[in-house]
């Protein structure tokens, strides 16, 4: 079994993720890219039942019809993902992690939607949507 840790900025929500990673990817969504102010991020995919909080409470923003976006309410920190569309599913930062250089991504997320200005020279798979 998988056990990694992570947290904001500031330590205040700490998270444990103990069971199996879904999958991983880097997204280029233009809401991912204005939720976190930066060009792409990376996120890790569980099943919302091995994912445990504590700390201080997670902050909730519904940035979409059935989406729902976690932070920390004191450094602001992004913390996870939600949808509707996959329910059981919550998504979490890698950059978040403790010890995050220890995760491989898989692939490429609204590759469609990227900034022009940033290269990634990988051979990852690489979608749009």
């Amino acid at each position: 079994m998988i056990t990694l840790s992570g947290s904001c900025l500031c330590k205040a929500v700490r998270f444990q993720i103990s069971g199996p990673i879904m999958k991983t990817g880097h997204c280029h969504c233009e809401s991912c890219r204005r939720a976190t102010s930066s060009p792409v991020t990376t996120f890790l995919s569980s099943a919302i039942k091995h994912v445990a909080f504590t700390g201080a409470p997670r902050r909730i923003f519904a940035s979409s019809p059935g989406v729902s976006r976690g932070f920390c309410g004191a450094c602001g920190s992004p913390l996870s993902f939600e949808t509707e569309a996959r329910p059981g599913e919550i998504d979490l930062y890698v950059a978040s992690l403790e010890g995050a250089a220890g995760v491989p991504i898989e692939q490429h997320w609204y590759w469609n939607e990227r900034v022009d200005w940033l290269t990634c020279q990988d051979d990852l798979p690489k979608h749009d949507d």
